[in-house]
C-alpha cells in the first residue's frame, strides 16, 4: 500500500474540548510574583507567558479566581522570576493550595522585593522582570490575559549574550528550564542557531 502523505496521515483532534492535553508544546516557566492584601508574598507557576511585542510588555494567563489575578488587580505591579532547572520543584509547590488563607511551602522560599515595586522575587533565578500592571483583556473562557509594562530588569551575569562568547556556550554552560505542557519538564543546555532568511525584519 502506499504510505499517507499530507492531511491524509493527520489524527483529527475534537475542539469540542480543549486540545492542550492531547500534546506535548513548549513553553517557559516562570513564579509570578505578587503581594496579599495582608502584605504576604505570594508566588504562583505560569506557563502560558509570552512578551507581548517586541518593546519592554510581558503577558501571561490568569483566572480572576486566583489570587494573582485580584492582587495584580489591587496593586497594580507584579514580578516575573524565571527560576533555573534545580529550583523546578520548589516552581512546582508554589502551586500548592493556600491553608486558612496562607501558602505554607512559601516559608521555605528564599525572596528579595523588587527594586521598583512592592512585589517579591525568589532567589536564584537567572532572570527577572518587574512590571506594572497595563491591561488585562478577559473573555477567554475562564481565564483573562494579564499584561504589565516591564520597568525593571536583571539577570544573573552567567545568562546575558555577550559579544565574548557563543551563544551555544552560555546555553551549554548556564541551562535553561522549559515545561513541556502538559506535566512534564526539561533542561535545554543544546541549541543551534536558527536559520532565518537574509535580510528578514522583525
Amino acid at each position: 500500500m502506499p504510505e499517507e502523505t499530507g492531511k491524509n496521515r493527520l489524527i483529527d483532534i475534537d475542539t469540542g474540548r480543549p486540545v492542550w492535553e492531547r500534546f506535548f508544546t513548549v513553553a517557559p516557566l516562570v513564579l509570578i510574583g505578587t503581594t496579599d492584601p495582608d502584605g504576604a508574598p505570594d508566588f504562583a507557576p505560569k506557563h502560558m507567558v509570552t512578551p507581548m511585542g517586541w518593546q519592554n510588555y510581558f503577558g501571561f494567563v490568569c483566572a480572576p479566581t486566583h489570587s494573582t489575578c485580584s492582587n495584580v488587580q489591587r496593586t497594580g505591579e507584579f514580578t516575573v522570576s524565571y527560576p533555573k532547572p534545580g529550583q523546578v520543584l520548589y516552581s512546582s509547590l508554589a502551586a500548592s493550595p493556600r491553608q486558612d488563607g496562607h501558602k505554607p511551602v512559601l516559608d521555605y522560599f528564599t525572596t528579595f522585593p523588587g527594586q521598583q515595586v512592592h512585589a517579591p522575587l525568589i532567589e536564584e533565578a537567572y532572570l527577572y522582570f518587574e512590571c506594572r500592571h497595563f491591561k488585562t483583556v478577559d473573555g477567554f473562557g475562564p481565564n483573562c490575559l494579564i499584561t504589565g509594562e516591564i520597568i525593571a530588569a536583571y539577570a544573573e551575569p552567567e545568562f546575558l549574550r555577550s559579544n565574548e562568547f557563543d551563544d551555544q556556550e552560555i546555553v551549554h554552560d548556564s541551562p535553561l528550564l522549559a515545561y513541556l505542557a502538559p506535566g512534564r519538564f526539561a533542561t535545554i543546555d543544546r541549541s543551534n542557531a536558527f536559520p532565518f532568511p537574509a535580510n528578514m525584519k522583525k
